[in-house]
């Protein structure tokens, strides 16, 4: 096909024109909460590495955390300290400095009290927030305080549909007669519910459990309401997830999904690269909620 010099001259000045405006364009703001944490501060640092497509703001729950980033080398300016347990500070500050997406990675730790079961078992509680004031009061807080139209992305975890998951049981102990605590599962449902019925748009991640381990080495496998299909892994490495989490805020087609993450073992199958294909293989498919308990 014979192109003139005028058409030619033509596509590349749209070619430039096309170029400027994708490097020009205002990167999008971006919170990330529980930066101090593990999968959270893995996502902050892989979005501070794209400041041309993102701003990130890391929230960190005291001034002890901030420092320790800032002391790795972050820089002290794009990490803020606030308890997402506290509304009127997480609102406050999204008021003053409104934002493009929210990605959720707090969540409640659990760790062992000092005391022993009767069978020699160490008995779990939350001593930095129970799961009910920071995977639902904490989670509530960030979503009522997200403007219209903000992208809030979710770090959860796969088990909700089962009550019974081990998990429900850790910081769970029973006063005159009746069970109080734990149910961290539960509790992340039900945040998770609250979210869908905002109308705000969402992406909801859950992962199985987690490694420490370097991401990008093996295939993900994406599903819905605990199946185990696709693998018999249970296991996805931090890193994979901040990077799906990422790939949330890239693409629309993650947009008011949720669905869980896994991972084939290392050497197993094909190394995900293609995130905009990734959830192809649901056909649609969300979670089912009325599945499992809401608290």
């Amino acid at each position: 096909m014979h192109v003139t010099k005028s058409w030619a001259l033509s596509l590349a000045a749209l070619s430039l024109t096309a170029t400027h405006a994708l490097s020009t364009s205002t990167p999008k703001k971006v919170v990330v909460t529980g930066a101090g944490g593990q999968t959270g501060q893995a996502l902050f640092r892989k979005l501070l590495t794209y400041l041309d497509e993102f701003t990130p703001i890391g929230f960190v729950r005291t001034p002890e955390s901030k420092q320790s980033l800032v002391n790795s080398g972050l820089s002290a300016g794009s990490i803020a300290v606030v308890d997402v347990t506290d509304g009127p500070a997480v609102k406050a500050f999204l008021t003053s400095s409104p934002v493009d997406a929210f990605c959720i990675c707090t969540s409640g730790k659990p760790a062992p009290t000092g005391v022993m079961t009767e069978e020699g078992k160490p008995v779990f509680g939350y001593p930095n927030g129970s799961p009910e004031e920071v995977d639902w009061i904490g989670q509530r807080n960030q979503i009522n305080a997200c403007g219209a139209g903000t992208h809030v992305v979710v770090c959860s975890s796969m088990g909700g549909t089962d009550p019974s998951n081990m998990l429900n049981k850790l910081g769970r102990t029973e006063v005159d007669g009746k069970e109080v605590g734990g149910n961290i599962l539960k509790w992340k449902r039900k945040a998770e519910k609250y979210l869908i019925d905002s109308g705000l748009p969402y992406t909801i991640v859950h992962p199985g459990g987690l490694l420490n381990e370097p991401g990008g080495e093996r295939e993900l496998v994406v599903g819905v309401d605990d199946s185990q299909e696709g693998t018999t892994s249970r296991l996805v490495p931090r890193e994979d997830v901040a990077e799906v989490m990422l790939q949330a805020l890239r693409n629309e087609g993650y947009r008011n999904r949720s669905f869980d993450l896994r991972a084939k073992d290392k050497g197993d199958g094909v190394v995900t690269t293609d995130f905009a294909g990734l959830l192809g293989t649901l056909e649609g498919k969300n979670t089912d909620y009325s599945l499992g308990e809401i608290m």
